[in-house]
């Protein structure tokens, strides 16, 4: 017996019908509000900046919560998935997401190449990146916002 369910156009034609509607980002986001960020959730994402898995760093690097002087010292991490992280945190600061475009790593260079809030002086350094992959995802990412 075959697993395969094939469904005839008025099934499909009910199953439309009793689809629940979608709500909107805005209705979600009421539905189900974050929780406020207190003196003792940064406390917490600070001590965990400076944990000795870089996983766990990687974490605190892709928070929006992340106070900025945090995101100046994760963009400095030795491991460069935590960096790669930081590049990629729309909520990372500009003068952080210009200095990762001198990052030694192509892949955080990578992920910076992708972010909407790197300055255009920054952007046009990855435009003329060593690394092909680096200019191929400047110019994605620039057909994007011209389409």
């Amino acid at each position: 017996m075959s697993c395969i369910r094939f469904n005839t156009p008025a099934q499909l034609a009910q199953m439309r019908a009793m689809a629940p509607a979608m709500l909107t980002t805005e209705q979600a986001a009421a539905l189900h509000p974050s929780p406020e960020v207190t003196e003792s959730k940064l406390r917490r994402l600070r001590l965990l900046a400076g944990d000795t898995n870089p996983k766990i760093r990687e974490s605190v690097a892709s928070s929006y919560n992340t106070p900025p002087d945090l995101f100046e010292t994760l963009a400095r991490d030795p491991d460069e998935g935590v960096r790669a992280c930081v590049a990629r945190n729309e909520a990372t600061p500009c003068d952080v997401l210009g200095a990762l475009a001198h990052d030694p790593s192509e892949r955080v260079r990578g992920f910076l190449a992708l972010n909407f809030f790197v300055p255009d002086d920054a952007m046009r350094e990855l435009a003329a990146d060593g690394s092909r992959t680096v200019r191929d995802l400047v110019r994605w990412k620039s057909e994007l916002a011209d389409a």
